[in-house]
């Protein structure tokens, strides 16, 4: 799955979060979610991005490009 590394960090941000407390809350690594808002990861993992949608309060396909 690709996760737009925009829509990530801007819902991220307007919910006050940093990428720390993102990992507290949905139980992935900081270093993990760094390397997708930055690009490097072009693929998540279908479960990663369930639960960072699951800890923002997002669906799913919000944080999907397209």
């Amino acid at each position: 799955m690709e996760v737009d590394a925009t829509k990530l960090r801007q819902i991220r941000e307007a919910k006050g979060l940093s990428m720390r407390d993102l990992e507290w809350l949905s139980g992935i690594k900081h270093n993990t979610i760094w390397r997708i808002e930055n690009g490097v990861s072009k693929r998540t993992h279908r479960n990663t991005v369930i639960s960072l949608a699951d800890a923002l309060g997002v669906e799913p396909t919000e944080l999907m490009r397209g």
